[in-house]
């Protein structure tokens, strides 16, 4: 929790909207910092086994901060949230598109992003959950969740399209779209303890499946 002496460094004892620093980190690192801690406390609430909703009491004690410092980041608890969903899905679709870069054929490029999206969401399990798992929904979740598929049915389109003969054209986006919530499912399904699947296994038949589908995806984007 940040010390009394350090909660004195800030807010009113900023000058000139700056703030001052303190213990030889300077204040705009510290708020950084602390809105780290936030984000990583969200995510474990959120993504636990038995997650659901989250409050901003809740928060800050799962971090060790006061709410003074929660408001100098984040205006509402779903603020927050958004923040924690982007942040995740900014890793993971940066990492998936690193590996579908350096695969070699289209199912090669296919296969090194799934098998990088699962590697990620079953190494921090509360990451899968948040993306995907079906026991946590919220309005503001939910909101996310359509942002990113049509995020990442943009993204399976664009990248298509460098491998494949696929234009941009509203058919050819609606089988994006039927590709990555398919996959979705697949993965919340898993997740949830639904499907008895070592993480090769999900792997192999999210790549069989998209490969089928990737057909459609090229027919109707030709």
């Amino acid at each position: 929790m940040a010390s009394t002496s350090e909660a004195r460094s800030t807010g009113s004892s900023s000058t000139g909207g700056r703030l001052r620093a303190y213990g030889g980190e300077d204040g705009g690192s510290r708020v950084a910092r602390r809105r780290a801690t936030l984000v990583d406390a969200a995510l474990e609430l959120l993504g636990a086994s038995d997650g659901g909703s989250v409050t901003v009491r809740g928060v800050c004690r799962e971090a060790g901060l006061t709410t003074r410092y929660f408001y100098e980041s984040f205006d509402s608890i779903e603020a927050l949230v958004s923040a924690t969903f982007d942040e995740v899905i900014a890793e993971i679709s940066e990492d998936a598109l690193a590996a579908f870069g350096a695969g070699d054929g289209v199912e090669g490029k296919v296969a090194g992003a799934i098998a990088t999206i699962v590697r990620i969401i079953d190494e921090d399990r509360r990451k899968g959950r948040l993306l995907f798992s079906q026991s946590l929904l919220s309005p503001t979740i939910a909101a996310k969740r359509m942002e990113s598929t049509a995020l990442f049915a943009g993204l399976t389109l664009q990248s298509a399209s460098g491998v494949l003969e696929v234009r941009s054209h509203p058919k050819a986006l609606a089988a994006a779209h039927f590709q990555v919530g398919g996959l979705a499912h697949l993965l919340a399904a898993w997740l949830d303890g639904h499907l008895d699947l070592e993480r090769d296994g999900v792997v192999e038949v999210s790549v069989g499946l998209m490969m089928a589908i990737a057909d459609g995806v090229e027919r109707f984007g030709a």
